[in-house]
Protein backbone atom coordinates (compact mmCIF):
# COMPACT_ATOMS: atom_id res chain seq x y z
CA UNK A 1 0.00 0.00 0.00
CA UNK A 2 2.53 2.47 0.63
CA UNK A 3 4.20 1.58 -2.56
CA UNK A 4 0.99 2.42 -3.97
CA UNK A 5 1.15 6.03 -2.31
CA UNK A 6 4.65 6.72 -3.14
CA UNK A 7 3.83 5.87 -6.77
CA UNK A 8 0.31 7.97 -6.77
CA UNK A 9 2.56 11.18 -5.09
CA UNK A 10 5.01 11.08 -8.22
CA UNK A 11 4.54 14.16 -10.54
CA UNK A 12 3.37 13.02 -13.72
CA UNK A 13 6.77 14.25 -15.07
CA UNK A 14 8.65 11.84 -13.65
CA UNK A 15 6.70 8.75 -14.68
CA UNK A 16 7.81 7.54 -18.38
CA UNK A 17 6.76 5.12 -21.09
CA UNK A 18 4.84 2.09 -19.43
CA UNK A 19 4.87 3.45 -16.50
CA UNK A 20 2.53 5.89 -17.30
CA UNK A 21 0.47 3.31 -17.68
CA UNK A 22 1.26 1.61 -14.15
CA UNK A 23 0.42 4.97 -12.87
CA UNK A 24 -3.19 4.82 -14.08
CA UNK A 25 -3.40 1.43 -13.26
CA UNK A 26 -2.94 1.94 -9.86
CA UNK A 27 -4.95 5.54 -9.89
CA UNK A 28 -7.93 2.75 -10.31
CA UNK A 29 -6.67 0.08 -8.29
CA UNK A 30 -6.95 2.41 -5.35
CA UNK A 31 -9.88 3.85 -6.68
CA UNK A 32 -11.83 0.02 -6.33
CA UNK A 33 -10.10 -0.09 -2.39
CA UNK A 34 -13.25 0.77 -0.90
CA UNK A 35 -12.36 -0.84 2.53
CA UNK A 36 -9.23 1.76 2.74
CA UNK A 37 -11.13 4.97 1.36
CA UNK A 38 -12.48 6.05 3.97
CA UNK A 39 -16.32 6.32 5.03
CA UNK A 40 -17.50 7.47 1.44
CA UNK A 41 -15.26 5.33 -0.64
CA UNK A 42 -13.78 8.29 -2.07
CA UNK A 43 -10.29 8.22 -2.62
CA UNK A 44 -7.98 11.18 -0.88
CA UNK A 45 -6.92 14.24 -4.08
CA UNK A 46 -3.81 14.72 -1.43
CA UNK A 47 -2.22 11.82 -2.47
CA UNK A 48 -2.62 12.39 -5.79
CA UNK A 49 -0.87 14.81 -8.03
CA UNK A 50 -2.46 17.85 -9.41
CA UNK A 51 -4.05 18.35 -13.03
CA UNK A 52 -1.99 17.82 -16.07
CA UNK A 53 -1.09 21.42 -17.10
CA UNK A 54 -2.15 22.53 -20.76
CA UNK A 55 -0.44 22.85 -24.20
CA UNK A 56 -1.70 25.54 -26.44
CA UNK A 57 0.74 24.35 -29.58
CA UNK A 58 -0.13 25.53 -32.64
CA UNK A 59 -2.14 22.98 -35.25
CA UNK A 60 -3.78 21.65 -31.99
CA UNK A 61 -7.46 21.91 -31.31
CA UNK A 62 -7.33 23.14 -27.88
CA UNK A 63 -8.67 20.24 -26.10
CA UNK A 64 -7.65 19.87 -22.20
CA UNK A 65 -5.56 16.46 -23.40
CA UNK A 66 -3.50 17.70 -25.65
CA UNK A 67 -1.55 20.43 -23.01
CA UNK A 68 1.76 19.05 -22.19
CA UNK A 69 3.31 18.44 -18.68
CA UNK A 70 5.57 21.98 -19.44
CA UNK A 71 2.37 24.30 -20.21
CA UNK A 72 1.22 27.31 -18.45
CA UNK A 73 -0.86 26.69 -15.45
CA UNK A 74 -4.13 24.79 -14.65
CA UNK A 75 -5.54 28.10 -14.58
CA UNK A 76 -4.35 30.05 -17.55
CA UNK A 77 -5.49 27.28 -19.78
CA UNK A 78 -9.20 28.08 -19.52
CA UNK A 79 -8.43 32.14 -20.10
CA UNK A 80 -6.51 30.93 -22.94
CA UNK A 81 -9.23 29.12 -24.61
CA UNK A 82 -11.64 31.80 -23.68
CA UNK A 83 -9.66 34.23 -25.20
CA UNK A 84 -9.36 32.03 -28.09
CA UNK A 85 -12.92 31.08 -28.45
CA UNK A 86 -13.77 34.90 -28.78
CA UNK A 87 -11.33 35.60 -31.05
CA UNK A 88 -9.08 37.47 -28.54
CA UNK A 89 -5.12 36.85 -29.18
CA UNK A 90 -4.86 37.52 -25.23
CA UNK A 91 -7.08 36.56 -22.16
CA UNK A 92 -6.36 40.25 -21.13
CA UNK A 93 -7.84 41.84 -24.30
CA UNK A 94 -11.23 41.98 -22.68
CA UNK A 95 -11.54 42.47 -19.10
CA UNK A 96 -14.32 43.35 -17.16
CA UNK A 97 -15.69 47.53 -17.13
CA UNK A 98 -15.44 47.73 -13.11
CA UNK A 99 -16.56 51.19 -13.64
CA UNK A 100 -20.33 50.12 -13.04
CA UNK A 101 -22.08 51.96 -10.49
CA UNK A 102 -23.91 50.14 -7.61
CA UNK A 103 -22.68 49.20 -4.43
CA UNK A 104 -23.26 44.98 -3.32
CA UNK A 105 -25.09 44.22 -0.46
CA UNK A 106 -23.17 41.93 2.31
CA UNK A 107 -22.25 38.11 2.06
CA UNK A 108 -23.93 36.52 5.02
CA UNK A 109 -22.98 32.83 4.63
CA UNK A 110 -20.53 31.62 7.24
CA UNK A 111 -16.67 31.66 5.85
CA UNK A 112 -17.57 34.45 3.08
CA UNK A 113 -15.86 37.09 4.50
CA UNK A 114 -12.47 35.17 4.25
CA UNK A 115 -9.79 37.36 2.70
CA UNK A 116 -9.70 37.12 -0.59
CA UNK A 117 -12.27 34.32 -1.13
CA UNK A 118 -15.24 35.63 -2.10
CA UNK A 119 -14.92 39.29 -2.98
CA UNK A 120 -17.71 41.88 -3.88
CA UNK A 121 -18.41 43.37 -6.91
CA UNK A 122 -19.96 46.07 -8.15
CA UNK A 123 -23.14 44.98 -10.41
CA UNK A 124 -25.23 47.09 -12.43
CA UNK A 125 -28.27 45.51 -14.07
CA UNK A 126 -31.42 47.00 -15.45
CA UNK A 127 -33.51 47.60 -12.73
CA UNK A 128 -37.49 45.46 -13.16
CA UNK A 129 -36.17 43.94 -16.60
CA UNK A 130 -35.75 40.05 -17.02
CA UNK A 131 -31.73 38.93 -17.04
CA UNK A 132 -30.75 35.63 -17.91
CA UNK A 133 -27.67 32.98 -15.75
CA UNK A 134 -25.57 30.47 -16.91
CA UNK A 135 -24.68 28.23 -14.10
CA UNK A 136 -21.87 25.51 -13.71
CA UNK A 137 -21.80 23.01 -11.38
CA UNK A 138 -18.69 20.38 -11.44
CA UNK A 139 -18.35 20.11 -7.17
CA UNK A 140 -18.33 16.37 -6.99
CA UNK A 141 -19.28 13.93 -9.82
CA UNK A 142 -22.24 15.80 -12.43
CA UNK A 143 -21.07 18.25 -14.94
CA UNK A 144 -24.09 20.47 -14.64
CA UNK A 145 -25.06 23.21 -17.08
CA UNK A 146 -28.06 25.55 -17.53
CA UNK A 147 -29.52 28.90 -18.26
CA UNK A 148 -32.12 30.22 -16.18
CA UNK A 149 -33.80 33.43 -16.69
CA UNK A 150 -34.63 35.34 -13.48
CA UNK A 151 -38.87 35.08 -13.65
CA UNK A 152 -37.74 31.23 -13.29
CA UNK A 153 -37.98 30.47 -16.36
CA UNK A 154 -35.48 27.41 -17.70
CA UNK A 155 -34.18 28.10 -21.17
CA UNK A 156 -31.65 25.55 -21.78
CA UNK A 157 -30.23 22.54 -19.64
CA UNK A 158 -27.05 19.86 -20.41
CA UNK A 159 -26.00 17.11 -17.48
CA UNK A 160 -23.42 14.76 -17.98
CA UNK A 161 -22.89 11.90 -15.30
CA UNK A 162 -20.81 9.94 -14.57
CA UNK A 163 -22.46 7.18 -13.17
CA UNK A 164 -20.71 4.43 -15.05
CA UNK A 165 -17.66 5.73 -14.60
CA UNK A 166 -17.46 5.02 -11.07
CA UNK A 167 -19.06 2.32 -10.47
CA UNK A 168 -16.45 -0.68 -10.69
CA UNK A 169 -14.69 0.87 -8.29
CA UNK A 170 -17.44 1.54 -5.45
CA UNK A 171 -16.85 5.77 -5.04
CA UNK A 172 -15.70 8.60 -6.73
CA UNK A 173 -12.30 8.81 -7.67
CA UNK A 174 -11.39 12.42 -7.89
CA UNK A 175 -8.74 12.43 -10.37
CA UNK A 176 -11.16 10.34 -12.92
CA UNK A 177 -13.80 12.77 -12.19
CA UNK A 178 -11.92 15.57 -12.50
CA UNK A 179 -10.56 14.42 -16.06
CA UNK A 180 -14.72 13.79 -16.89
CA UNK A 181 -15.43 16.99 -16.25
CA UNK A 182 -12.56 18.61 -17.99
CA UNK A 183 -13.77 16.64 -21.23
CA UNK A 184 -17.50 17.29 -21.01
CA UNK A 185 -17.90 20.88 -19.58
CA UNK A 186 -17.52 23.21 -22.69
CA UNK A 187 -19.54 20.28 -24.38
CA UNK A 188 -22.18 21.03 -22.04
CA UNK A 189 -21.89 24.71 -22.26
CA UNK A 190 -22.32 24.50 -25.90
CA UNK A 191 -25.70 22.18 -25.93
CA UNK A 192 -27.60 24.34 -23.11
CA UNK A 193 -26.42 27.15 -24.52
CA UNK A 194 -27.87 25.82 -27.91
CA UNK A 195 -31.05 24.82 -26.27
CA UNK A 196 -31.59 28.12 -24.67
CA UNK A 197 -31.54 29.76 -28.38
CA UNK A 198 -27.87 31.31 -28.13
CA UNK A 199 -25.18 31.00 -29.65
CA UNK A 200 -22.13 32.55 -27.07
CA UNK A 201 -21.80 33.36 -23.66
CA UNK A 202 -22.39 36.58 -25.13
CA UNK A 203 -26.13 36.36 -24.65
CA UNK A 204 -26.34 35.61 -21.18
CA UNK A 205 -26.11 38.73 -18.35
CA UNK A 206 -24.38 36.66 -15.44
CA UNK A 207 -22.63 33.57 -15.37
CA UNK A 208 -22.07 31.66 -12.00
CA UNK A 209 -20.67 28.59 -10.62
CA UNK A 210 -19.84 26.40 -7.77
CA UNK A 211 -17.06 27.36 -5.57
CA UNK A 212 -17.71 25.24 -2.76
CA UNK A 213 -18.29 22.59 -1.06
CA UNK A 214 -17.22 19.92 -2.54
CA UNK A 215 -14.29 17.94 -4.25
CA UNK A 216 -11.69 20.68 -4.10
CA UNK A 217 -9.79 19.50 -7.82
CA UNK A 218 -13.56 18.76 -9.30
CA UNK A 219 -14.80 22.81 -7.98
CA UNK A 220 -11.61 23.84 -9.78
CA UNK A 221 -12.35 22.71 -13.09
CA UNK A 222 -15.70 24.52 -13.29
CA UNK A 223 -14.19 27.49 -11.13
CA UNK A 224 -11.44 28.34 -13.66
CA UNK A 225 -13.96 27.77 -17.01
CA UNK A 226 -16.30 30.15 -15.41
CA UNK A 227 -13.83 32.68 -14.52
CA UNK A 228 -12.29 33.01 -17.92
CA UNK A 229 -15.69 33.51 -19.62
CA UNK A 230 -16.53 36.85 -17.26
CA UNK A 231 -13.34 38.08 -18.06
CA UNK A 232 -13.61 37.17 -21.47
CA UNK A 233 -17.12 38.22 -21.99
CA UNK A 234 -17.24 40.79 -19.58
CA UNK A 235 -19.77 39.06 -17.63
CA UNK A 236 -20.46 39.55 -13.86
CA UNK A 237 -19.65 36.82 -11.61
CA UNK A 238 -21.57 35.01 -9.11
CA UNK A 239 -19.73 32.26 -7.08
CA UNK A 240 -22.15 29.56 -5.32
CA UNK A 241 -22.29 27.54 -2.23
CA UNK A 242 -23.29 24.23 -3.17
CA UNK A 243 -25.33 23.60 -0.26
CA UNK A 244 -27.74 26.74 -0.30
CA UNK A 245 -28.42 26.01 -3.75
CA UNK A 246 -30.32 23.00 -3.15
CA UNK A 247 -32.24 24.97 -0.38
CA UNK A 248 -32.96 27.65 -3.09
CA UNK A 249 -34.18 25.10 -5.06
CA UNK A 250 -37.28 25.13 -3.77
CA UNK A 251 -37.97 28.76 -4.61
CA UNK A 252 -37.71 28.24 -8.68
CA UNK A 253 -40.88 27.82 -10.61
CA UNK A 254 -42.13 29.42 -13.59
CA UNK A 255 -43.62 32.23 -14.20
CA UNK A 256 -43.35 34.28 -11.05
CA UNK A 257 -40.61 32.23 -9.53
CA UNK A 258 -40.32 32.09 -5.17
CA UNK A 259 -43.51 34.39 -5.00
CA UNK A 260 -45.51 30.73 -3.22
CA UNK A 261 -42.28 30.19 -0.73
CA UNK A 262 -41.38 32.94 1.21
CA UNK A 263 -38.86 33.36 3.82
CA UNK A 264 -38.33 31.98 6.62
CA UNK A 265 -38.26 28.22 6.20
CA UNK A 266 -37.66 25.14 7.73
CA UNK A 267 -35.04 23.09 5.27
CA UNK A 268 -34.03 19.76 5.67
CA UNK A 269 -31.19 19.18 3.67
CA UNK A 270 -30.63 15.44 2.66
CA UNK A 271 -27.79 13.85 0.24
CA UNK A 272 -24.95 11.68 -0.04
CA UNK A 273 -22.68 14.19 2.06
CA UNK A 274 -25.25 15.78 3.98
CA UNK A 275 -27.86 15.48 6.82
CA UNK A 276 -28.95 18.77 8.24
CA UNK A 277 -31.67 20.74 9.69
CA UNK A 278 -31.73 24.41 8.47
CA UNK A 279 -33.55 27.38 9.75
CA UNK A 280 -33.33 29.47 6.20
CA UNK A 281 -34.24 33.63 6.50
CA UNK A 282 -33.25 34.99 3.70
CA UNK A 283 -30.81 34.67 0.53
CA UNK A 284 -27.20 33.40 2.42
CA UNK A 285 -28.69 33.42 5.60
CA UNK A 286 -29.24 29.85 7.27
CA UNK A 287 -28.57 28.68 10.58
CA UNK A 288 -27.94 25.12 11.46
CA UNK A 289 -30.76 23.48 14.19
CA UNK A 290 -29.06 19.89 13.45
CA UNK A 291 -26.85 17.59 11.57
CA UNK A 292 -25.74 14.17 11.32
CA UNK A 293 -23.45 13.10 13.80
CA UNK A 294 -21.65 10.67 11.51
CA UNK A 295 -22.81 9.62 8.40
CA UNK A 296 -25.39 11.46 6.08
CA UNK A 297 -28.77 9.58 5.19
CA UNK A 298 -27.21 9.33 1.17
CA UNK A 299 -24.20 7.42 2.70
CA UNK A 300 -26.33 5.19 4.53
CA UNK A 301 -28.29 4.39 1.46
CA UNK A 302 -25.11 3.34 -0.27
CA UNK A 303 -24.01 1.37 1.94
CA UNK A 304 -26.55 -0.70 2.77
CA UNK A 305 -27.14 -1.16 -1.33
CA UNK A 306 -23.73 -2.35 -1.65
CA UNK A 307 -24.59 -4.77 1.11
CA UNK A 308 -28.04 -6.10 -0.68
CA UNK A 309 -25.61 -6.85 -3.74
CA UNK A 310 -27.18 -2.98 -6.01
CA UNK A 311 -25.61 -1.35 -8.55
CA UNK A 312 -24.43 1.71 -6.65
CA UNK A 313 -23.41 3.80 -9.43
CA UNK A 314 -23.89 7.55 -9.24
CA UNK A 315 -25.43 6.14 -5.92
CA UNK A 316 -27.44 3.43 -4.50
CA UNK A 317 -30.55 5.08 -3.06
CA UNK A 318 -32.63 4.37 -6.58
CA UNK A 319 -31.78 1.28 -6.48
CA UNK A 320 -32.57 0.23 -2.31
CA UNK A 321 -36.12 2.01 -3.03
CA UNK A 322 -37.11 0.10 -5.78
CA UNK A 323 -36.13 -3.01 -3.97
CA UNK A 324 -37.68 -1.67 -0.92
CA UNK A 325 -41.59 -1.42 -2.83
CA UNK A 326 -41.18 -5.23 -2.90
CA UNK A 327 -40.22 -5.94 0.76
CA UNK A 328 -42.03 -5.96 4.10
CA UNK A 329 -41.22 -2.95 6.54
CA UNK A 330 -41.94 -4.78 9.64
CA UNK A 331 -39.45 -8.32 7.80
CA UNK A 332 -36.51 -7.30 9.98
CA UNK A 333 -36.38 -6.04 13.02
CA UNK A 334 -34.10 -2.66 12.80
CA UNK A 335 -33.71 0.16 15.37
CA UNK A 336 -34.88 3.59 14.43
CA UNK A 337 -31.91 5.86 15.45
CA UNK A 338 -31.64 7.60 18.65
CA UNK A 339 -35.45 6.95 19.69
CA UNK A 340 -35.54 8.45 23.07
CA UNK A 341 -33.22 11.39 22.66
CA UNK A 342 -35.22 14.61 22.22
CA UNK A 343 -32.87 16.54 20.02
CA UNK A 344 -32.59 17.74 16.52
CA UNK A 345 -29.40 15.70 15.77
CA UNK A 346 -29.44 12.55 13.27
CA UNK A 347 -27.24 9.36 13.56
CA UNK A 348 -27.46 6.73 10.56
CA UNK A 349 -24.19 4.43 11.26
CA UNK A 350 -25.67 2.18 14.06
CA UNK A 351 -28.70 2.02 11.85
CA UNK A 352 -26.59 0.88 8.51
CA UNK A 353 -24.51 -1.69 11.29
CA UNK A 354 -27.57 -3.12 12.24
CA UNK A 355 -28.82 -3.92 8.36
CA UNK A 356 -25.48 -5.56 7.66
CA UNK A 357 -25.53 -7.47 10.89
CA UNK A 358 -29.41 -8.50 10.59
CA UNK A 359 -28.05 -10.25 6.68
CA UNK A 360 -24.65 -11.37 8.21
CA UNK A 361 -26.54 -12.94 11.48
CA UNK A 362 -29.65 -14.40 9.41
CA UNK A 363 -30.37 -18.59 9.16
CA UNK A 364 -29.26 -19.62 6.42
CA UNK A 365 -33.19 -20.62 5.18
CA UNK A 366 -34.39 -17.17 6.01
CA UNK A 367 -31.09 -15.57 3.21
CA UNK A 368 -32.44 -17.91 1.05
CA UNK A 369 -35.68 -16.77 1.00
CA UNK A 370 -36.79 -14.90 -2.43
CA UNK A 371 -37.82 -11.68 -0.16
CA UNK A 372 -35.17 -11.43 2.28
CA UNK A 373 -32.95 -8.70 1.16
CA UNK A 374 -36.15 -6.95 -0.22
CA UNK A 375 -37.52 -7.15 3.86
CA UNK A 376 -34.01 -5.71 4.42
CA UNK A 377 -34.26 -2.75 1.93
CA UNK A 378 -37.54 -2.04 3.46
CA UNK A 379 -36.59 -2.67 6.49
CA UNK A 380 -34.05 -0.10 6.51
CA UNK A 381 -36.13 2.68 4.87
CA UNK A 382 -38.85 2.51 7.16
CA UNK A 383 -36.51 3.23 10.07
CA UNK A 384 -34.35 5.72 8.66
CA UNK A 385 -37.29 7.91 7.27
CA UNK A 386 -39.13 7.37 10.55
CA UNK A 387 -35.73 9.03 12.36
CA UNK A 388 -36.29 11.82 9.70
CA UNK A 389 -39.95 12.29 10.85
CA UNK A 390 -39.14 12.38 14.68
CA UNK A 391 -36.62 14.36 14.23
CA UNK A 392 -38.16 17.48 11.89
CA UNK A 393 -41.45 16.99 14.54
CA UNK A 394 -39.17 18.40 17.21
CA UNK A 395 -37.90 21.05 15.17
CA UNK A 396 -41.45 21.92 14.31
CA UNK A 397 -41.70 22.01 17.64
CA UNK A 398 -39.04 24.45 18.32
CA UNK A 399 -40.04 26.53 15.33
CA UNK A 400 -44.04 26.56 17.46
CA UNK A 401 -41.75 27.51 20.74
CA UNK A 402 -39.81 30.21 19.17
CA UNK A 403 -42.22 32.02 17.18
CA UNK A 404 -42.19 35.18 19.09
CA UNK A 405 -39.04 34.98 19.48
CA UNK A 406 -38.09 35.25 16.01
CA UNK A 407 -40.48 37.59 15.03
CA UNK A 408 -42.39 34.83 12.98
CA UNK A 409 -41.23 31.42 12.61
CA UNK A 410 -41.26 28.90 9.40
CA UNK A 411 -44.74 27.52 8.21
CA UNK A 412 -42.92 26.09 5.73
CA UNK A 413 -40.83 22.79 5.45
CA UNK A 414 -38.37 22.20 2.47
CA UNK A 415 -36.31 19.38 1.71
CA UNK A 416 -33.58 19.31 -0.73
CA UNK A 417 -30.76 17.39 -1.71
CA UNK A 418 -30.84 13.94 -3.82
CA UNK A 419 -32.23 12.14 -0.77
CA UNK A 420 -35.49 14.44 -1.59
CA UNK A 421 -36.41 12.42 -4.90
CA UNK A 422 -37.56 9.51 -2.76
CA UNK A 423 -40.76 8.68 -3.06
CA UNK A 424 -41.48 7.09 0.48
CA UNK A 425 -40.00 9.97 1.76
CA UNK A 426 -42.22 12.68 0.07
CA UNK A 427 -45.25 10.75 0.62
CA UNK A 428 -44.66 10.32 4.66
CA UNK A 429 -43.55 13.72 4.96
CA UNK A 430 -46.17 14.98 2.97
CA UNK A 431 -48.29 12.98 6.27
CA UNK A 432 -46.20 14.45 8.35
CA UNK A 433 -46.95 18.47 7.58
CA UNK A 434 -51.03 17.58 6.67
CA UNK A 435 -51.28 16.10 10.51
CA UNK A 436 -48.98 19.40 12.17
CA UNK A 437 -50.45 22.81 12.98
CA UNK A 438 -47.78 25.50 11.56
CA UNK A 439 -46.82 28.20 13.90
CA UNK A 440 -49.14 31.01 14.69
CA UNK A 441 -51.73 29.44 11.90
CA UNK A 442 -55.13 28.72 13.64
CA UNK A 443 -56.00 25.78 11.84
CA UNK A 444 -53.59 25.63 9.56
CA UNK A 445 -50.96 23.02 8.56
CA UNK A 446 -47.36 22.57 7.68
CA UNK A 447 -46.73 23.52 3.87
CA UNK A 448 -44.49 20.76 1.98
CA UNK A 449 -42.30 21.98 -0.76
CA UNK A 450 -39.72 19.49 -2.83
CA UNK A 451 -38.18 20.26 -6.32
CA UNK A 452 -38.69 17.68 -8.79
CA UNK A 453 -37.21 14.75 -8.44
CA UNK A 454 -35.26 15.29 -11.31
CA UNK A 455 -33.47 18.80 -9.83
CA UNK A 456 -33.09 17.13 -6.42
CA UNK A 457 -29.76 15.85 -7.36
CA UNK A 458 -26.39 18.26 -8.45
CA UNK A 459 -27.22 20.38 -11.68
CA UNK A 460 -27.03 23.56 -13.30
CA UNK A 461 -30.01 24.73 -12.53
CA UNK A 462 -30.07 24.86 -9.44
CA UNK A 463 -26.04 27.09 -9.71
CA UNK A 464 -28.07 29.43 -11.88
CA UNK A 465 -31.09 29.58 -9.98
CA UNK A 466 -29.40 30.44 -7.09
CA UNK A 467 -27.08 32.98 -8.65
CA UNK A 468 -30.59 34.57 -9.85
CA UNK A 469 -31.17 35.33 -6.22
CA UNK A 470 -28.03 36.40 -5.50
CA UNK A 471 -28.13 39.21 -7.91
CA UNK A 472 -31.90 40.47 -6.81
CA UNK A 473 -30.13 40.99 -3.18
CA UNK A 474 -27.12 43.15 -5.18
CA UNK A 475 -24.27 40.37 -4.43
CA UNK A 476 -21.64 39.79 -7.65
CA UNK A 477 -17.65 38.78 -7.39
CA UNK A 478 -14.50 39.48 -8.73
CA UNK A 479 -13.31 36.61 -10.32
CA UNK A 480 -9.84 37.46 -10.41
CA UNK A 481 -8.17 34.83 -8.16
CA UNK A 482 -10.66 32.99 -7.23
CA UNK A 483 -10.73 30.11 -5.41
CA UNK A 484 -12.75 26.90 -4.28
CA UNK A 485 -13.68 26.02 -0.91
CA UNK A 486 -13.64 22.12 -0.16
CA UNK A 487 -15.00 22.39 3.12
CA UNK A 488 -17.56 25.62 3.71
CA UNK A 489 -20.39 25.13 6.16
CA UNK A 490 -23.47 26.62 5.56
CA UNK A 491 -24.26 29.14 8.49
CA UNK A 492 -24.16 29.04 12.24
CA UNK A 493 -26.34 27.49 15.26
CA UNK A 494 -29.46 28.87 16.22
CA UNK A 495 -28.81 29.41 19.60
CA UNK A 496 -29.52 26.59 21.95
CA UNK A 497 -29.35 23.80 19.83
CA UNK A 498 -26.11 22.63 18.72
CA UNK A 499 -22.50 23.93 18.33
CA UNK A 500 -20.24 22.64 15.35
CA UNK A 501 -17.32 20.50 16.47
CA UNK A 502 -14.00 21.87 16.29
CA UNK A 503 -12.32 22.38 12.71
CA UNK A 504 -10.47 19.07 12.57
CA UNK A 505 -13.01 16.97 13.01
CA UNK A 506 -15.02 15.05 9.84
CA UNK A 507 -17.10 17.69 8.54
CA UNK A 508 -20.68 17.05 9.59
CA UNK A 509 -20.25 15.71 12.96
CA UNK A 510 -21.30 17.91 15.59
CA UNK A 511 -21.46 18.32 19.32
CA UNK A 512 -24.46 18.68 21.84
CA UNK A 513 -24.97 22.14 23.86
CA UNK A 514 -25.97 21.04 27.63
CA UNK A 515 -27.05 24.12 28.26
CA UNK A 516 -27.31 28.15 25.79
Amino acid sequence: MLALHALLALPRGAIDGPARGWRGHCTRLAGGMRGVLGSRGVLSASSLPASLPPRLADGSDGKLNDWPRDGPSHAARWHLLAARHVGARSPLVAMVDRSMIGKPKAVHLSAAADSGFLRPAPLALPEGELFTVLGVETSCDDTGVAIVRSDGAILGEALASQAALHEEWGGVVPTLARDAHEQVLDRMIDKALRAAGMESVDQVDVVAVTVGPGLEICLRVGCERVKALAIAHAKPFVGVHHLEAHVLMARLGAPHAAAGVAFPLLTLLTSGGHCQLLLSRGVGEHQVIGSTLDDALGEAYDKVARLLDLPVGGGGGAALEALARRGDPAGVALPVPMRTKKNYDFSFAGLKTAARLAVERAPPERRAEPNFFADVAASFQHAAISHLEQRIKYAMELCEARHDEWGGAPSTLVVSGGVAANQELRRRLQVLCDETRAPGQAGGSWKLVLPPPRLCTDNGVMVAWTAVEMVRNGVAHVPDDQQVKARWPLGGAVPGTYVPARATSTFGKRKRVAGE
